[in-house]
């Protein structure tokens, strides 16, 4: 029997091989590493548009004049699940921080100054924006649908089977080397020893209502489709160890996509629904951006009403479609601007009155 080394096992050797490179490999090897990271960092920003046009565009058009109802279905349950862990995360945190942040202070290191450079880098704006590329596969997909084209869905299988490709033979086989250049750099710029340091509760009670929202989500869906749902979570822990290392929910889709068909799902549902959800169901960056945004809150001594909270929560699972990293950044500015408030002189003060609180920005 031939062994085979699969992405699961190759991911964590990466994450592995990263932290632990990163205490002793000379600068130039580590510029080298991330020389590779920009460049395939820029590929991928490339051709997430271009994936999730086509998948998603072929998939809406097999699934015929049904897409309309399942898109306003999937997008109504990924809403609700997105809110729900929104909601859950704010009561346990408001349950469990104030006990486990009693004392702390939250000091980040100053990554930029820290980090080594790549060598050079090479540039490949994408031809359009995630959401362009969906809003686009959505009007060609319901078209094909209704229209029956078969010139037009002829190109976009051509097109999907041209991704899969690149996914197979480029995408996938490459991620471990990228998440080895992304904990080597976390590691190097002390990054991974300072987070850890001041958020280790944090990440633990994050850690646990992830194991919650999951068994609960699988659970679910394991009663719908009559199947044991931790022998499901077991098939996709693949998928979410990836994400873990590329730290990005968009560039795991390929292995995402290859381990829900595992699960017993339509290829024509599974291009739907997988390359949409990425993007639009957000539950697990909810969990972290409310828990994050409520720990800097009551880090700088801010008491924010439970009103203003379930009003950016409700505005949260709108504003992150597509990209949840821009808005943990304004938390993370908005909290250092909450310290200045709390701590800084009068002048620099007015100088940060940029809005009404740490979660709104102008």
């Amino acid at each position: 029997m031939k062994f085979r080394f699969g992405l699961l096992p190759r991911v964590v050797l990466a994450i592995g091989l990263g932290v632990g490179c990163g205490f002793f490999f000379p600068v130039w090897a580590t510029r080298i590493a991330l020389t590779f990271n920009d460049i395939f960092g820029q590929f991928l920003s490339f051709v997430i548009p271009l994936l999730i046009l086509g998948l998603v565009a072929p998939g809406i058009a097999d699934l015929g004049r049904n897409a309309g109802r399942l898109l306003a279905l999937t997008a109504a349950l990924a809403y609700a699940f997105t809110l729900f862990s929104g909601f859950g995360t704010y009561l346990t945190g408001r349950a469990l921080f104030p006990a486990l942040l009693e004392g702390a202070a939250a000091v980040l290191p100053d990554a930029a100054a820290t980090a080594p450079a790549p060598y050079f880098t090479v540039g490949m704006p994408p031809l359009f924006g995630v959401m362009s590329a969906l809003v686009l596969a959505f009007v060609l997909g319901l078209g094909m649908a209704y229209t029956h084209s078969v010139k037009l869905k002829g190109v976009m299988d051509d097109f999907k089977s041209i991704i899969d490709r690149v996914i197979a033979g480029v995408i996938i086989p490459l991620l471990p080397f990228y998440i080895f250049g992304i904990f080597l750099s976390m590691t190097q710029s002390g990054q991974v020893a300072g987070v850890l340091g001041v958020f280790v509760k944090l990440i633990v009670v994050i850690f646990f209502m992830t194991v919650v929202l999951l068994l609960a989500q699988f659970s679910i869906a394991g009663l719908v489709a009559r199947k044991n749902p931790l022998r499901m979570l077991r098939t996709m822990l693949t998928a979410y160890v990836t994400a873990l290392g590329t730290q990005s929910s968009a560039a795991t889709i390929p292995v995402t996509l290859a381990q829900t068909l595992r699960l017993g799902v339509r290829p024509q549902l599974a291009s739907f629904v997988v390359p949409l959800c990425a993007t639009i169901h957000l539950s697990g960056s909810m969990m972290k951006i409310v828990a994050c945004a409520l720990a800097v809150s009551m880090l700088a001594g801010l008491d924010i009403p439970a009103g203003t909270f379930a009003g950016f929560i409700l505005l949260l699972g709108v504003t992150m479609i597509a990209a949840p990293g821009v808005c943990l950044y304004y938390i993370i500015k908005r909290g250092r601007v909450s310290n200045l408030w709390r701590d800084g002189s009068a002048s620099e003060r007015a100088d940060t009155a940029h809005g009404p609180g740490p979660f709104y920005s102008s």
